[in-house]
């Protein structure tokens, strides 16, 4: 089996955080880095320390609590877009994969759909080796978009949705739907454990000889079922992160270099 591309969606909401998070990817071995232009348009707020206590034997132990944190509206003029992406991919040794996720769809790009669109534009004519495009953009728009795209830049197809699997037959169903759309199908659901896991299991192991590239994952627990099997599932592109911390299985992500120990434990290489 082969090993999938290993995605590494960079944190922070500065060109500095990312590029310093590039860097980390790139040490552990992550293949491409996503870059999420919607959180530029951001600022980070991040809770106070909580602290909770559990029993143990006839003591007490405290451990930290997560507290996602708030993420902060700025104005669009806050950003200068090329003077960014300049930045970005002349600091970042990996490929790029560029992305501006919409609210609708878990991001936090503050702006019109319109603006949205012009800066996938803007950065699809940089000649960036890879671009997001979500699948429910207006057509015609979507159209041009990769019009623009051929020939240089590679497109991932995504769809991010709110509801968990109805089925893995629904969720195959789903993937197919999308065939066309980009050269790679991202599908992501949420999952709330083992029962919404074993859907995306399933499908993803139905798709694995279909000859499409897939990305198909969840965020909540059992969502990195997918990611941490991909190579027994034929998925193309994996999704990871430099973050650490017991938090990260509940949201369904994995830390890139885990998930490459994973990988190598359960003799996927």
């Amino acid at each position: 089996m082969s090993r999938p591309t290993i995605c590494v969606t960079l944190r922070g909401c500065s060109v500095d955080e990312m590029l310093s998070d590039a860097a980390r990817a790139t040490a552990v071995g992550a293949d491409i880095c996503e870059i999420r232009l919607d959180k530029l348009w951001v600022i980070e707020e991040l809770p106070a320390p909580v602290e909770r206590e559990e029993p143990k034997a006839d003591r007490r132990r405290r451990r930290p609590v997560y507290i996602p944190p708030d993420y902060i509206p700025q104005a669009m003029d806050s950003v200068d877009l090329k003077e960014t992406l300049a930045a970005l991919q002349g600091g970042i040794d990996l490929p790029v994969v560029i992305t501006c996720r919409p609210i609708r769809q878990g991001g936090y790009f503050p702006g019109t759909e319109e603006e949205r669109i012009d800066v996938l534009r803007t950065a699809i004519k940089t000649g960036v080796s890879w671009v997001d495009l979500e699948t429910d953009i207006d057509k015609q728009t979507r159209d041009e978009l990769l019009t623009i795209a051929q020939g240089k830049t590679k497109v991932i197809a995504s769809l991010h949705t709110d509801s968990e699997p109805a089925s893995a037959v629904e969720v195959v169903e789903d993937i197919e739907e999308l065939e066309g759309r980009g050269d790679i199908i991202k599908i992501c659901y949420n999952t709330s454990g083992r029962n919404s896991g074993l859907k995306l299991f399933e499908a993803a192991w139905n798709m694995k000889d279909s000859g499409l590239k897939t990305a198909i994952m969840g965020l909540g627990i059992g969502g990195d079922w997918t990611r941490i099997h991909a190579p027994l599932l034929g998925q193309h592109l994996v999704y990871s992160t430099m973050e650490t911390g017991a938090h990260l299985a509940g949201q369904g992500q994995i830390n890139a270099s885990d998930l490459l120990i994973a990988w190598d434990m359960l003799q996927y290489e």
